[in-house]
Formats: structure tokens, sequence, C-alpha cells
């Protein structure tokens, strides 16, 4: 494995490590918990990843913007009908499929251009930004925790 593909499961792996201590004491209270009425709670933002695992990182691997992985729901981010437990389990089994695919990445794969929402550039940098979504969300779940205790007084 190249050392670009191992710096970017490190990364991924970290990525993956924060949302895991953001989320490990979350309870089916707190998935719907909005401080604001526009603002998205922590069920959107676990099931954006959840898809983003599902099927963006597939899209991108496989240079295919249209692919839709068979079963996977048009309605699934958001949506209130999945319990905290199905979601963290759809987010494990993400989790393990994303690393997979970097597992079978080649340089020519992440070099191969692929022209999408930000234009054609080589498919590297859209896995990176795929990464750096779990990031920002982690952030995302962070801040409404954060909000939601401090709104309690604790």
């Amino acid at each position: 494995m190249s050392e670009k593909i191992e710096t970017m499961k490190v990364f991924t792996k970290v990525a993956f490590s924060r949302l895991d201590r953001a989320t490990k004491d979350l309870t089916k209270e707190q998935l719907d918990w909005k401080f604001c009425p526009d603002a998205n709670t922590i069920r959107w933002n676990l099931t954006h990843l959840a898809s983003e695992m599902f099927v963006f990182v597939p899209k991108i691997i496989k240079g295919d913007k249209t692919y839709k992985p068979e079963n996977w729901p048009d309605d699934y981010v958001g949506n209130e009908s999945y319990s905290l437990e199905k979601i963290r389990g759809d987010i494990e089994k993400g989790k393990a499929k994303f690393m997979k695919k970097l597992d079978g990445l080649t340089e020519e794969v992440l070099a191969e251009e692929m022209d999408w929402f930000y234009g054609e550039i080589p498919k590297q940098e859209y896995l990176i930004l795929a990464i750096s979504e779990i990031l920002h969300h982690e952030g995302q779940i962070a801040a409404i925790l954060g909000v939601e205790k401090r709104m309690q007084g604790t």
C-alpha cells in the first residue's frame, strides 16, 4: 500500500475516532434535539454520514456520480423512523466498508479524474473531501451536544 493511501487511512481512522468519542454517550432523546428551529439534528448528521459512507464514497471510487447502491433508501438522511441502534449499526457497517474501500485503492485509481461538483479533479481530492465530512459533522454533533448541555445548566 502506498504512503499516500496509508496517510488517507490514518486520517480516516482519526476522524472515526473523533466521531466515536463525540457520540459514545448519545441518548435517543438527544437525536432530535435542536437549539433553534432551522438547526440540523444529531440524527440528520449521523444519517448523512452513513449515507456518505454507503453512497458518496462508492460513487467516487467507481467514478460514477450517478451510482446508487441497491436497497439504499432515498429517504435515509434525517429519517425519524430509524432508532439510535439502527443508525449506530449503519455507521459501524459504513466505517468498515469505507476502510475496506481504502484498502483496495491504488495510486492509479486515486489519480483518475472525476468530473463532479468541484469540476474535473483527481478522485483523491473527492475522497479527502469525504473524509473531511466525518470531521465536519463530528464537530456539528459536538456543538449540538455542548449547547444542549449548557442550556441545561450542566
